[in-house]
């Protein structure tokens, strides 16, 4: 049976959740493939993100935390905890 989609004839917004999201392999300097509207932690640790200035910070970041942030990256250096980005 298909999927009903009672929302398929809206637009999505910048309100609306995500419908996609894929795994993020942290690398030093490198621009992720997809800019995600927010991050999800799978694992807990520290995160390094980069944002578009350049400007990188790092977070003690928990499982199950969405963080509502469009990162540039995620840098290798500084990285123990793994994510997923959702756009």
């Amino acid at each position: 049976m298909p999927q009903i989609d009672h929302f398929a004839h809206f637009q999505r917004g910048l309100e609306s959740p995500c419908s996609r999201h894929f795994t993020i392999v942290p690398q030093d300097g490198v621009d992720l493939p997809v800019k995600p509207r927010v991050l999800r932690v799978l694992t807990s640790g520290d995160l390094a993100v980069r944002d578009e200035a350049g400007a990188v910070i790092v977070y003690a970041v928990i499982a199950g935390e969405t963080i509502g942030f469009s990162a540039v990256g995620i840098e290798a250096s500084g990285t123990t905890a793994s994510v997923a980005g959702w756009y």
